[in-house]
């Protein structure tokens, strides 16, 4: 997929989070996660400007868990330090890993619906997945998961708001 698509399917993922976030009291939270989601769902493709392999080691599980973990890590530091986060709940580093983590999972989701497919448990595993229903570059599935995100959110948030 290609950003649109991505940040879409983020945001599809993220939505029944945001709707339960917004349903237990915590609009920030709700707010930051999907900022999170959004700002990591293409992360993964930065290995176009780094001297990797395409699909190589950002698009596996062990890249998602492993950025969530320290996002989750320098959200807790953040915390600590001066008082920041004030009126946040003491979860919120594991909040904000989490977003950060579903959004990659979601990238990698993404990619497996293409012809080129992942390889998700390397380097466990090197078994490769591809459900072969879009090309990553046709824009009209890019754009229907954009709005198809977008769409999913807004219903969560307007549901529990």
């Amino acid at each position: 997929m290609y950003w649109r698509g991505h940040v879409g399917i983020a945001l599809l993922a993220y939505a029944p989070v945001a709707g339960a976030t917004l349903a237990i009291g915590e609009p920030e939270l709700t707010l930051l996660g999907g900022a999170l989601a959004v700002g990591a769902a293409t992360l993964p493709d930065a290995d176009h400007r780094l001297p990797i392999s395409h699909r190589g080691p950002t698009h596996t599980l062990a890249f998602a868990v492993t950025v969530g973990l320290l996002a989750g890590a320098l959200a807790a530091a953040a915390l600590a330090v001066g008082g920041a986060g004030r009126g946040l709940p003491e979860w919120t580093p594991a909040f904000v890993g989490g977003a950060v983590t579903l959004s990659l999972c979601s990238h990698i989701a993404g990619d497996a619906i293409t012809p080129m497919g992942i390889r998700p448990f390397r380097p466990l595993s090197t078994a490769h997945y591809s459900l072969d229903l879009t090309p990553a570059k046709n824009p009209r599935a890019n754009r229907m998961f954009l709005v198809v995100g977008v769409l999913s959110t807004a219903v969560a948030v307007g549901v529990t708001h």
